[in-house]
């Protein structure tokens, strides 16, 4: 089933998998036109979509996503909704009212703009964090959507993103103003990597600063799978086209699905270093602390910070829930999604790798140059 001739929205669009999606769109579907909403789209992504746009009509959409009266409009006449969207933050930089208002308002009001202005299918992209890790460390190895799991969420981004993914299943067959019916799934990726990735920059930069060494702050055993962002922005395509094929429309609808691909399973820390490594990186052999120092180490620094809030507030770089969830094991499997979607990685690991070293590789003189400077 292809969109060919639909009207396609992208929310985050000028995000590090928004603008991914975008060119997929434009390289693989004949799509009329694609509606790219962001906060602000850098007019050189633009420029640099220009020689794959063919007859395809590309228009950007500045603004809030909590403003119902903008999202209306770039939902009039659309067929299919992308919603990309959101604050990602696993520190707790960011108030909790921000976060629920963009994350779980924001999503509420684009799928109300769905059902006011006929848009028949919604893609909604939540994350492997709604799942957990939970509180006490549970890890979970070759997980599947029927994995049943003691979701104890601490974060404010795992908690909104997973009220987001409710609202937007819940969503599905409900009415539209022009007595159809929106079709909407979620799509949980794993820790997303490749060109572009911030979290991936961050790493790089503080093994910069530690004399190309980077930190350890997961133990080995602590095994993951992170995917490729290309291989993300195909499950989207496919799941869109699994929506607008009756047969398949009802069967996936209000469901969610786990996507990864074939990256080796290691550690956060240990992945970085599979990255980095032909960059000349080396790797901390141990935790700066034994897991259990870390934890009461952590504790105290977010009590300090807690009595500090009064005065100022500072965020602590490191909480002991973003240390449970890069020391649990938490492994999921993509088959569901390849039987019901019809989505199988693009990319090979080798490639995604490579790709993902080489971009590395041309940040790197810049990264060098931009902490020297400091």
């Amino acid at each position: 089933m292809s969109l060919r001739g639909d009207v396609c929205v992208v929310t985050g669009a000028g995000g590090f998998l928004g603008k991914r999606l975008v060119r997929l769109l434009l390289e693989e579907e004949k799509v009329a036109e694609i509606r790219m909403l962001d906060k602000h789209v850098q007019p050189q992504l633009l420029q640099t979509l220009e020689g794959c746009r063919g007859n395809t009509k590309l228009s950007v959409y500045e603004g809030d996503i909590r403003d119902s009266g903008y999202v209306r409009k770039a939902c009039r006449g659309a067929s299919v909704v992308f919603h990309i969207a959101s604050i990602i933050d696993i520190i707790e930089a960011v108030e909790h009212n921000e976060m629920y208002g963009v994350n779980v308002k924001g999503t509420q009001v684009l799928l109300e703009a769905c059902i006011q202005e006929n848009v028949v299918s919604f893609i909604y992209t939540s994350t492997i964090e709604v799942m957990g890790p939970n509180s006490k460390g549970e890890p979970i190895i070759n997980g599947n959507e029927d994995t049943i799991y003691d979701c104890t969420l601490k974060f404010s981004y795992s908690k909104t993103k997973k009220e987001a993914e409710q609202r937007t299943l819940q969503a599905h067959g409900e009415v539209l103003q022009n007595g159809g019916r929106l079709a909407t799934c979620a799509l949980r990726p794993m820790y997303i990597f490749g060109e572009g990735c911030r979290f991936l920059m961050g790493h790089m930069g503080d093994g910069i600063k530690n004399k190309d060494v980077l930190f350890r702050m997961s133990l080995p055993e602590a095994r993951v799978n992170p995917v490729y962002v290309g291989n993300v922005a195909m499950a989207h395509l496919q799941a869109a086209r699994s929506l607008k094929d009756p047969q398949k429309r009802n069967a996936i609808g209000g469901k969610f699905y786990f996507i990864s691909d074939d990256t080796p399973h290691v550690s956060y820390s240990d992945f970085n270093h599979v990255i980095m490594a032909p960059l000349g990186f080396n790797i901390q052999d141990k935790l700066p602390l034994p897991l259990s120092l870390f934890y009461v180490f952590c504790f105290f620094l977010e009590i300090l910070c807690m009595m500090l809030r009064p005065f100022k507030r500072i965020v602590p770089p490191l909480n002991r829930q973003l240390l449970t969830m890069l020391n649990t094991p938490f492994t999921f499997a993509y088959q569901r999604a390849k039987r019901d979607l019809g989505y199988s990685p693009r990319y090979s690991w080798e490639e995604a790798r490579k790709r993902t070293t080489e971009w590395l590789a041309s940040e790197l003189p810049k990264e060098r140059e931009r902490i020297r400077a400091k």
